[in-house]
């Protein structure tokens, strides 16, 4: 099974919401063909923020795994990792900005 957008909705996967840390590595790894020194680095980089559980184990949400689909996105397009933060961080900005366009606007125009 890889990533697709298809694979998520508004809930996530497991429809418990998408910030919840529920996959160990090794899942995230089946899922995305990402290997764990791989997700390891781009958590050095800045790049992905798992939960840790109270053990120090890594726990990926929904949010995470689409990130993480970006994240290969900009990869196999031959975007370095620090690139790779600065789209993700400008991507961040534009969608708070337009949420704060369609707040101004309010519900007659939204």
């Amino acid at each position: 099974m890889s990533l697709s957008t298809e694979s998520f909705d508004a809930r996530g996967l497991s429809g418990l919401g998408a910030d919840r840390g529920l996959y160990p590595i090794s899942v995230v790894t089946e899922l995305t063909g990402i290997e764990p020194h791989t997700l390891r680095g781009y958590e050095r980089a800045g790049l992905l923020t798992p939960i840790r559980t109270g053990g120090g184990s890594r726990r990926y949400s929904d949010n995470d795994l689409a990130r993480l689909r970006r994240i290969a996105t900009l990869s196999g397009d031959r975007v370095n990792l620090e690139g790779i933060r600065q789209i993700l961080l400008l991507e961040q900005e534009v969608t708070a900005l337009k949420a704060e366009i369609a707040r101004l606007r309010g519900p007659a125009e939204g």
